[in-house]
């Protein structure tokens, strides 16, 4: 079941009742895109196929429960990064704690406040965005910051150290690339879209740049020489994408870093 807008965020929402299904879908539908699941093997189905930006899972289902979903979910590197908030009738201490042990980001009790649950939602939503848009604008900003567990961590850094060392290659393998992360194309696609909202691609020419900008500082090479370096063949690629992302050209860049230290003398050309 799905119901199909155009939403930049989309919610996998899972509850064996069907009334909860349609009731949070007429609470969430017009702010999100979502997928309804009645059970977890069929959200687990979903995770595989689609890029969700958040899960709502009810904690009281048949077969798979939802404290054991959360716990898949988060010990899985697939999807350890997407927030969870589970939904539950059960009112005691013990339960919220198994929420927090088994991962989950949130823990809302039944029944609920619609307008609690959509401020929940968006909280999580927006803290997320605010660290993908750091990373992508900060020259410095190591791409673990984007980590939510320890095993994204671990990802991150992985996958950084790769492209770092192929990074002189203009037209870096992205199958090369999801064979060394053990992933399929589709699931590492997923993967970054999900964790940093770029694509591989994308996230490929952010390292290339970040490595660029600390070369750049360094003063030890011209322009010309850094873009080679960092695996771009065109001066010009080299300029719009620095300027795209760090929203100043590598000139502009270069004067900033002069008037903070107005003794040294940096290359440009």
């Amino acid at each position: 079941m799905e119901k199909d807008k155009n939403r930049s965020d989309t919610i996998l929402i899972i509850d064996d009742n069907e009334d909860i299904l349609e009731f949070l879908t007429q609470v969430l539908g017009d702010s999100y895109t979502l997928h309804l699941a009645l059970n977890g093997e069929i959200a687990q189905n979903i995770l595989s196929e689609e890029i969700i930006s958040l899960v709502i899972s009810d904690i009281m289902m048949p077969d798979i429960d939802g404290f054991e979903l959360c716990r898949i979910l988060k010990e899985n590197v697939d999807y350890c990064h997407i927030p969870i908030i589970l939904l539950t009738s059960k009112n005691t201490f013990s339960a919220q704690i198994e929420g927090l042990e088994v991962g989950a980001d949130a823990y809302i009790q039944k029944p609920f406040s619609p307008y609690l649950l959509r401020h929940q939602i968006a909280n999580l939503l927006k803290n997320r965005l605010k660290i993908k848009d750091h990373f992508a604008s900060s020259p410095f900003e190591d791409v673990r910051v984007m980590a939510h567990s320890k095993t994204d961590e671990n990802f991150l850094k992985r996958l950084d150290e790769y492209i770092r060392i192929n990074l002189k290659e203009p037209n870096m393998d992205i199958d090369k690339l999801s064979q060394h992360m053990n992933m399929s194309r589709p699931t590492f696609y997923r993967k970054i879209k999900s964790l940093s909202s770029l694509s591989p691609k994308e996230l490929i020419d952010i390292t290339r740049l970040k490595k660029a900008a600390k070369l750049i500082a360094q003063n030890e090479f011209t322009l010309f020489e850094i873009a080679r370096m960092v695996g771009y063949s065109s001066q010009s690629l080299f300029t719009r994408n620095f300027q795209k992302y760090f929203k100043v050209t590598p000139v502009e860049y270069i004067n900033t870093l002069r008037s903070q230290s107005p003794t040294d003398e940096l290359k440009v050309f």
